[in-house]
């Protein structure tokens, strides 16, 4: 690892530059992931929010399969809404292919549509809500780190972190859910 970390954000769709500010003030360097050559010297990776179903099509389309499945291996890994659909162990609402990363089983739109998105406060700072999934842990090993009502929307396992909502659009940098990353990549 270089004097700083260089933390990747998977950069073919969905919410990528917002989390470079996030990166830079937690002590990172932002870079954008868009080729498998990308994915040399990166330290940890963000699989951003988005449309899930969209990046995985676009994951096919430039044959990056194996650099996340090696990705996952080999470093810290932080899905963000459409970011952790990817992750989790099973999907539904429909059903969708995942990489079963975290034992977790997510529920696409859990919180409603667009015109449902919402803000809400995760230990003092204001997170967004967009199309947001629900996440059930189906096993103890999912550390809960955060809850809204009953269902938990930021989970780790392991090296590998989660959250239902999107904290990089909120401009109060870093938040504190980029330096809870950060933490993850300095200790590996």
């Amino acid at each position: 690892m270089t004097s700083k970390p260089v933390i990747g954000v998977l950069a073919l769709q969905g919410c990528v530059t917002p989390h470079k500010p996030h990166i830079e003030a937690a002590g990172g360097v932002f870079r954008p992931v868009k080729r498998a050559a990308d994915f040399d010297g990166i330290d940890g990776l963000i699989l951003p929010g988005g449309e899930s179903t969209t990046m995985l099509k676009l994951i096919d389309r430039f044959e990056l399969a194996d650099c996340l499945k090696k990705a996952f291996e080999r470093m810290p890994v932080w899905g963000i809404c459409a970011g952790a659909i990817l992750m989790g162990e099973s999907v539904a609402n429909p059903i969708q292919r995942s990489y079963g990363v975290i034992p977790v089983t997510l529920i696409r739109n859990g919180y409603g549509r667009q015109m449902d998105s919402t803000h809400f406060d995760i230990d003092g700072y204001t997170v967004s809500f967009i199309r947001a999934p629900i996440m059930a842990p189906v096993n103890d090993d999912v550390e809960i780190l955060a809850k809204r009502g009953e269902s938990p929307v930021w989970v780790l396992y392991n090296d590998k972190m989660a959250t239902s909502f999107h904290p990089e659009l909120t401009q109060d940098y870093p938040s504190p859910m980029h330096e809870r990353f950060m933490s993850l990549i300095t200790k590996h």
